[in-house]
């Protein structure tokens, strides 16, 4: 998407917000020229994915992408026992990456390990998982369920359907998954790719950089502090700004920096500076 949208535009800088696996379809934030200076903050953004687990097997992908092994039949599974396990996983928690993951290992990539036929296991990391909803149970030989998970970056459904069908004893895998939402980001308000012909259309559908921050209080600058800023230098608003991040806005309201208050000068202090 970033190559194709940098033939079509001819912009000098294009980025995306995250990654989706092969398998997976949904929400890509791409930025251009200045705003790919964002990613970072976009990562903070909670995510929300719709995904379709499959019981009954395990896959060394993790996915319906990697060779299949049968475990048990989950025809004893039902719909309280797996909305059961999947609560399980919500809050804090400490997950294992999938050994096809792009996490490095020894300074190399996982999943290229995997592929040379190496055995991996990359170190469990803490994720966030604020909610796992279950929408709709088919239970059976070929029990599979459909969930919604909203978590924070890092966060492999992968491994969460590899996790659950271990919990419920009868291994697990990802099926199909959507990103349906990244922060106020919705699938509903996506822009499908043959719908950007020309750079014009591109154009159209640009959202403010603001739109992929997490929340920020907000200062504006007047003429001269925004002068003042663009060359890196710390100025003084009014009000005075709280502790925490800051996001500074041009008189007509466009983004100008972001960053953070110095309360022994009481001056705004910008970090990121956008052209």
């Amino acid at each position: 998407m970033v190559r194709r949208l940098r033939t079509l535009t001819g912009a000098r800088k294009v980025g995306h917000a995250g990654t989706l696996d092969p398998l997976a379809t949904g929400v890509l934030p791409i930025l251009f020229e200045s705003a790919t200076r964002l990613a970072d903050f976009a990562h903070l953004l909670p995510k929300t994915y719709l995904a379709e687990i499959r019981f009954g097997a395990r896959s060394n992908t993790d996915d319906a992408e990697g060779v299949i092994e049968p475990v048990a039949d989950p025809s004893r599974l039902d719909r309280e026992s797996v909305a059961a396990g999947l609560a399980g996983f919500v809050g804090r928690i400490e997950q294992r990456p999938p050994a096809f993951s792009a996490v490095k290992i020894d300074g190399q990539r996982s999943y290229r390990l995997a592929r040379a036929g190496e055995e991996v296991e990359p170190e469990a990391r803490e994720v966030v998982i604020e909610s796992a909803l279950l929408l709709d149970f088919d239970p059976g030989p070929h029990a599979t369920a459909q969930v919604e998970v909203v978590c924070g970056s890092g966060t492999y459904l992968r491994a969460l359907a590899r996790d659950l069908g271990q919990r419920l004893g009868v291994g697990g895998y990802l099926g199909r998954l959507v990103r349906s939402a990244y922060g106020p980001l919705s699938l509903a308000d996506a822009v499908p790719m043959g719908d950007l012909t020309d750079a014009a259309t591109v154009e159209k559908h640009l959202l403010p950089p603001e739109t992929i921050l997490p929340e920020m209080e907000r200062v504006r600058l007047n003429l001269d502090q925004e002068a003042m800023v663009r060359q890196g230098r710390a100025v003084r608003v009014l009000p005075e700004p709280g502790p925490g991040p800051l996001r500074a806005h041009a008189e007509d309201g466009r983004l100008v920096a972001l960053g953070h208050a110095d309360p022994l000068r009481r001056t705004f202090v910008p970090e990121k500076v956008l052209v």
